[in-house]
């Protein structure tokens, strides 16, 4: 797991299969020094607020010397030979001090917007009412029950494990339209409602990304961009919830934007909001860009496993075995760490679905399939209790599996 001390260095040698190289210290990391950044949002923090300094931050360093002690006065140093000076080595740009941008306390901003609200019908279940009886009948007639009783009790013993560090999981796809979003909320639904400890869900995809609205967001004020300016080491839980916006099951959201076309999040961003957040929850699900995004790639390759979204069509079988196979130039990990998550676009695929997940297991990844489910294809909120009993299925043995591989690198 790439570390707080050299990310950009663990991200590049996990894409490219580099050697190491020398780490720069923290200290010299972004030129960041305990005095180099405020106390928080001055004025904007929930429940509390700052007295920004004269100058609106911290003092300007002090210039460089040239490694020579001043002189006490009326002494004269003997005269030296002249030494040409070695070039002094050149270092990081240090990070301007203080804020980037000016903190001002966006607004609230409605998930959807009041005009469209009454556009939506009511939610659908996600089965018809003739297949949910047919199934009950069948399992009150055979044993199938009990076994799913078993399975679901060690997959939730699976969900339930406790973590020494928090664990992140990234979602993307190759494309638009897979169900990225979808299965990125599935998830975090699944680990906020098995486990105790606190759950995040980011949004890393700020273009528009759907992720509040899927999770039954109502309005939405910090973003990720915003908090990668706000958050500091010394701050509590507490104090963090108070960007997040508030979701069921001790779960939080951290959206991407706030519905504004041409919102932009770059990779040290996310760098800076991942690295702070991390210690706070037990497990963070990102919603990432579509490959191959920069935050995307960043994201998959710092998180302990990764979720590929593919519809099962020829095309998007297609492209995601290709995909696959680049995976398995690099590093090992990254393939091993890897789920593909298959979701049917329609009631009746134009494929055979069992053949095209034994191709791409072929890779070396796992492979999960989401059945269509009515309610998740309607694109509104999510609510566990209308869907279909195979989908629920379906997506906590998917939690379960990426869980499980997530434990495996630490």
């Amino acid at each position: 797991m790439p570390n707080a001390d050299n990310w950009q260095g663990d991200v590049l040698r996990d894409l490219r299969g580099t050697p190491p190289r020398q780490a720069a210290s923290s200290g010299d990391r972004h030129g960041d020094h305990p005095g180099d950044r405020p106390g928080g949002p001055p004025g904007d923090r929930p429940g509390d607020r700052h007295a920004a300094g004269p100058d609106g931050g911290p003092p300007a360093p002090s210039a460089p010397t040239e490694h020579l002690a001043a002189a006490p006065a009326g002494h004269n140093p003997p005269a030296t030979p002249a030494i040409p000076a070695a070039p002094a080595p050149r270092s990081p740009a240090p990070r301007p001090a203080g804020p980037r941008r000016p903190y001002r306390s966006p607004d609230s901003r409605p998930v959807v917007d009041g005009a469209l609200t009454g556009t939506a019908r009511k939610p659908l279940r996600g089965e018809p009412l003739v297949v949910r009886a047919s199934r009950a009948v069948r399992r009150i007639v055979s044993s199938s029950a009990a076994r799913e009783v078993a399975e679901l009790t060690r997959t939730a013993g699976t969900l339930q494990q406790p973590v020494t560090t928090g664990r992140q999981i990234a979602v993307t796809s190759i494309r638009g339209g897979a169900g990225k979003t979808t299965v990125a909320a599935l998830l975090g639904t699944a680990y906020a409602h098995y486990r105790q400890d606190p759950v995040l869900l980011v949004e890393a995809d700020p273009a528009l990304g759907s992720l509040p609205l899927r999770v039954g967001a109502e309005t939405l004020r910090w973003t990720t961009a915003d908090l990668a300016d706000l958050v500091e080491p010394q701050m509590s839980l507490l104090d963090v919830t108070g960007y997040l916006v508030q979701l069921p099951d001790n779960a939080w959201l951290l959206p991407g934007s706030q519905g504004r076309i041409g919102a932009m999040l770059d990779a040290s961003a996310y760098e800076r909001v991942m690295v702070a957040l991390r210690r706070y929850f037990g497990v963070t699900v990102v919603d990432c860009e579509t490959l191959p995004a920069e935050v995307a790639r960043v994201a998959l390759s710092a998180a302990q496993a990764r979720v590929l979204v593919a519809p099962a069509t020829l095309d998007g079988i297609t492209s995601t075995y290709a995909v696959l196979q680049w995976m398995q130039g690099l590093p090992r990990h990254m393939i091993e760490g890897t789920v593909v998550a298959l979701t049917a676009t329609t009631a009746r695929p134009g494929i055979d679905l069992a053949a095209a997940a034994e191709k791409l297991r072929s890779t070396g990844a796992a492979v999960h399939v989401l059945p269509h489910d009515r309610h998740l294809a309607q694109g509104g909120a999510l609510r566990t209790e209308l869907l279909a009993r195979p989908t629920r299925l379906a997506a906590t043995r998917l939690a379960a599996e990426v869980f499980q591989l997530s434990q495996k690198r630490r």
